[in-house]
């Protein structure tokens, strides 16, 4: 299977904004009243955020997804938020959600990715795939690879950098084993 690529030749940035937790209904649409004037081209906030260690906060639930609905129809911006898992995906396409967006936690699951992919097949939405928290491309291109095979046509890759690569190499710099120049 080839996989094209087509360039939009915008005169500006692709703009995302929105808050990375949406917490209540309040925040959520001052934000959005607050974004929409500047010209973002996709408001997006976390609904369901996956968090290392229980107990911590994991997002409103569904419930946050009916405040993004709020959004697009007070503002007219179109909404992201990340989904993990099929219940999310099914969620998110019943509350009007334009974009998909798979986080850095979901990328390096391929088990996650494949239940996602599976819950999109057939459906004609764009999914944003976000880079792993540790660089590993072959995570992050695989996938891209599953969403693809799943009739996916819009994909973007969304790069949010490395922060060990960078904690390294600080690290290093420091301890003189390694020189930027």
């Amino acid at each position: 299977m080839e996989m094209t690529f087509q360039p939009t030749l915008k005169k500006r940035p692709f703009i995302i904004a929105g808050p990375c937790s949406a917490e209540t209904e309040e925040q959520v649409l001052e934000t959005a009243r607050g974004l929409a004037p500047q010209g973002i081209d996709l408001f997006r906030a976390g609904i369901w955020k996956p968090r290392t260690r229980p107990g911590e906060f994991e997002g409103v639930g569904t419930i946050g997804l009916g405040w993004l609905k709020k959004v697009k129809e007070e503002t007219g911006l179109k909404v992201t938020t990340e989904v993990a898992n099929t219940q999310h995906v099914f969620e998110a396409l019943k509350y009007g959600i334009d974009v998909l967006w798979l986080g850095a936690r979901t990328t390096v699951n391929p088990f996650s990715v494949q239940e996602v992919a599976d819950a999109l097949k057939g459906i004609d939405i764009p999914v944003l795939v976000k880079n792993p928290v540790n660089p590993d491309l072959k995570l992050w291109i695989g996938a891209i690879e599953r969403i693809y095979k799943a009739g996916i046509t819009r994909i973007a890759a969304i790069h949010r950098g490395f922060r060990i690569i960078v904690r390294r190499a600080t690290a290093m710099c420091r301890a003189g084993r390694l020189r930027l120049n």
